[in-house]
């Protein structure tokens, strides 16, 4: 705890101040790039992975980055997917996976949460990913290739939940906001992004870089 109150002191002191308006700007409101679902996980922080600054991302996290059906239950996961979608107009969601995820781990070994009765209740809604792991990928005997194969369509399956909120089918439908499933390798740093046209995650694009254009030429006369 000692080492959490040093860090508030030191964010006071030294960091504030030198953002001070940046984040006075921040009262009159947010207007976030995009809506960053992933794990609760302890080694994941979404703003350093994306180098976005305070205001930029809006965040949701649970064990798993699992997100419910709509109306599988009234929590916090519907609620914030609406509020991001519907009143802050998001223009991406991102359903971010990670590198030795407990919570697929949990998925994939059963016994690992009996005596985690909430856990268990809560990974259900992950139970299609672990039935598409163990009825397709048979043939995939090596534990840490079904781990990380876990991992993959569990991101997969979320997006597909994305979809059931009425907030996301209708601004899908309008074209107004793209779907994402990305694969942080903490351990590397390594980011992995589904590709539907390839039909697997391959290592994310670099950024677009703009093309110059030369005025052209007055023509002579």
């Amino acid at each position: 705890m000692q080492k959490l109150v040093q860090g508030i002191h030191n964010f006071q002191t030294n960091i504030f101040k030198t953002q001070q308006k940046t984040f006075e700007g921040l009262v009159n409101g947010q207007s976030p790039l995009a809506l960053f679902i992933t794990c609760s996980d302890s080694r994941i922080n979404p703003s350093l992975l994306t180098q976005t600054e305070p205001g930029e991302l809006f965040i949701m996290r649970n064990a798993g980055n699992i997100v419910p059906p709509y109306g599988a239950v009234h929590g916090g996961e519907a609620a914030t997917i609406e509020y991001a979608v519907s009143v802050l107009k998001v223009k991406d969601i991102i359903v971010c996976g990670h590198s030795h995820c407990g919570a697929m781990a949990g998925l994939l070994k059963p016994s690992a949460t009996a005596d985690l009765p909430a856990v268990r209740a809560w990974l259900q809604h992950a139970e299609a990913t672990h039935r598409i792991v163990r009825e397709n990928y048979r043939h995939i005997e090596d534990p840490e290739a079904r781990y990380a194969i876990t991992i993959k369509e569990n991101v997969l399956v979320q997006l597909e939940n994305l979809r059931s909120h009425p907030s996301v089918a209708a601004a899908l439908a309008r074209q107004e906001m793209g779907l994402h499933g990305w694969v942080y390798k903490f351990e590397t740093g390594q980011v992995l992004s589904y590709d539907p046209q390839q039909g697997q995650f391959v290592p994310l694009p670099g950024p677009v870089e703009k093309v110059h254009h030369e005025p052209a030429a007055t023509p002579s006369i």
